[in-house]
């Protein structure tokens, strides 16, 4: 088994500067992030902070040709996913590995379609949300990687990532179905990070609204019968897995949509609701809910658009 030393971060914002930074405490030049030109002279002239202390990271452009990567990771906003794909291929090799820690259920489709199943693992972020104010970021240590293979059969990259997951000391979990577990976060996203972005809520406002909560899961029941439909193992206890999920956020946390929100950043509602509309078109099931959830995100968005002007 080939070991993991070289790791490629792309994105270095509430989530990739999670593991970049435990990444280069481990071993620091065996660690690179991956950034464009403008990327690179803004980073280096404003380093992220990351609770407290300046990350003084390895920056490396994607023309260069003399790195190659054991393990990608894929951190960025969901817009930012084309670029990424596209902006990795000098660094990847027979055995690199791509982690993919974007929000959703669709990054993984798109990274399989261009580098190739076998070098793709399932996985995703769950944790405490961070706090991003510009180049400052701050969390809590409230984090694990959750992984694993869609082939129960097909071991080798996950004892792979295990093996450096031990040695540099990050949080994992290893589920015995990673595409239920995968669902039950998108659920979790859909449900929780668009109310709350709308509504204005945190964890515990939202937990503590019998009416907000109602909302919520009936969003949830769309979303399940599309993951059945998807072919997703076990949809009848997904509703209650999200919302116990849900119970164990802060409850004065705030989802990272709704800090997109007050941050007049773009969101990931193409990714939350877009994602749910277009399968239910695919399946036939109706999505009501996630058709107005939709529409009002995008409404706040061309206010502050507009307000900008």
């Amino acid at each position: 088994m080939n070991k993991i030393n070289n790791v490629l971060i792309c994105g270095i914002g509430a989530i990739g500067s999670i593991y970049a930074e435990a990444i280069q405490k481990y071993d620091n030049n065996s660690l690179k992030i991956l950034v464009d030109k403008e990327r690179l002279k803004r980073y280096t002239e404003n380093p992220t902070v990351f609770n407290g202390k300046e990350l003084n990271l390895n920056y490396i452009l994607p023309e260069n040709q003399d790195f190659k990567a054991d393990l990608i990771i894929i951190a960025t906003k969901f817009d930012g996913l084309d670029d990424a794909l596209n902006n990795i291929k000098n660094f990847v090799k027979d055995d690199t590995i791509i982690l993919s820690l974007l929000n959703g259920v669709t990054s993984e489709w798109l990274i399989a379609e261009k580098y190739g199943r076998e070098k793709l693992l399932y996985s995703y972020f769950i944790g405490h949300s961070a706090v991003r104010e510009g180049r400052t970021i701050t969390h809590d240590g409230i984090n694990t990687i959750v992984y694993g293979s869609e082939n129960s059969n097909d071991t080798t990259n996950v004892e792979r990532v295990k093996e450096f997951f031990d040695r540099v000391g990050i949080n994992y979990f290893i589920p015995n179905d990673i595409l239920h577990s995968l669902w039950i976060k998108f659920m979790l996203n859909v449900a929780a990070n668009q109310t709350t972005a709308i509504l204005g809520l945190t964890f515990g406002e939202l937990l503590e609204n019998p009416k907000a909560m109602n909302f919520v899961r009936n969003i949830l029941k769309e979303v399940q019968s599309i993951a059945k439909a998807e072919g997703i193992k076990n949809t009848e206890t997904m509703i209650e897995e999200t919302i116990a999920n849900l119970n164990t956020m802060i409850p004065q946390g705030k989802t990272s949509m709704l800090q997109d929100v007050l941050a007049g950043r773009k969101t990931e509602v193409d990714m939350f609701a877009g994602t749910v509309i277009q399968l239910g078109l695919k399946h036939n099931i109706e999505t009501p809910y996630n058709n107005i959830l939709k529409e009002l995100v995008d409404i706040i968005y061309e206010k502050q658009q507009i307000e900008k002007k």
